[in-house]
């Protein structure tokens, strides 16, 4: 596949692959374990042999300020990749919330993704999110957004880190937050009435144990309102999405000054 690249764009050809690789160790759904390694390297080969023959920039010299692009190449697609990642993180989040309220919190399961361990009504929600992004093509979009960046970051600049990138990553952090909070809310809230009726229930009947009663009510009223919670998750998720793309297009912007 190599040999169908000229020598002389072969340097820009591995800045490109550096970047592009990077990008996908962390990026969502092209970071995950049941993707082949060998399939993630061949589709970044193609990928960066398609990018490096539509760029402008032709780097000839393998000097010491080379292996330093490398280095950025390498920490702008972690970056990119990193932020989408973080925003999309918001759905296992609001999972989090609401199994702390159904008392599923000491029942986490071990993603098969990820290797990571979350939460129940978290990986629900996001399995769900993933199937949409992936029904709305929207990893063509990512794909597309990681072509994009070499029009905003090129490979021959270096990028520049000032207090608008501090500010952007605290806002990123609160719109992560943010999106969770709003997806949750509406079983948070639900269960935080059924938790004042328990109380009120406790005081004017003391006979009742309602730590028995309490914890089986609030999983039923959790997965009644779920159900109906779907169809509001959905649009809430197309806004998650539409947060995430624009987050990697302002960062883009910032880095490449």
């Amino acid at each position: 596949m190599l040999d169908l690249l000229p020598l002389s764009i072969l340097p820009t050809f591995l800045l490109v692959f550096a970047r592009i690789t990077s990008f996908f160790l962390v990026m969502p759904l092209f970071s995950y374990r049941t993707i082949p390694t060998m399939f993630k390297i061949g589709f970044a080969i193609f990928l960066s042999m398609i990018i490096s023959l539509h760029i402008d920039v032709v780097i000839t010299d393998i000097d010491f300020t080379y292996y330093l692009l490398i280095m950025k190449e390498v920490i702008v697609g972690l970056m990119i990749g990193f932020i989408a990642f973080m925003i999309l993180s918001a759905v296992q989040i609001a999972g989090g919330f609401i199994d702390f309220q159904m008392g599923f919190a000491v029942a986490n399961v071990i993603d098969p993704q990820t290797g990571a361990q979350s939460p129940l009504i978290g990986q629900y929600f996001y399995i769900i999110a993933l199937l949409f992004l992936l029904s709305v093509n929207g990893h063509h979009l990512l794909i597309d957004g990681m072509y994009n960046s070499f029009q905003f970051i090129p490979v021959d600049a270096f990028i520049s880190f000032s207090d608008i990138f501090a500010s952007f990553t605290i806002q990123t952090f609160n719109k992560m937050f943010l999106i969770a909070f709003q997806m949750s809310l509406p079983i948070v809230g639900c269960l935080f009435l059924v938790d004042v009726a328990l109380g009120i229930v406790a005081r004017t009947v003391p006979q009742l144990n309602v730590f028995v009663v309490g914890l089986p009510l609030k999983i039923i009223v959790s997965f009644l309102v779920l159900s109906f919670f779907i169809s509001l998750f959905i649009n809430v998720t197309r806004f998650l999405f539409e947060t995430m793309f624009k987050t990697m297009r302002d960062l883009m912007i910032i880095l490449g000054g």
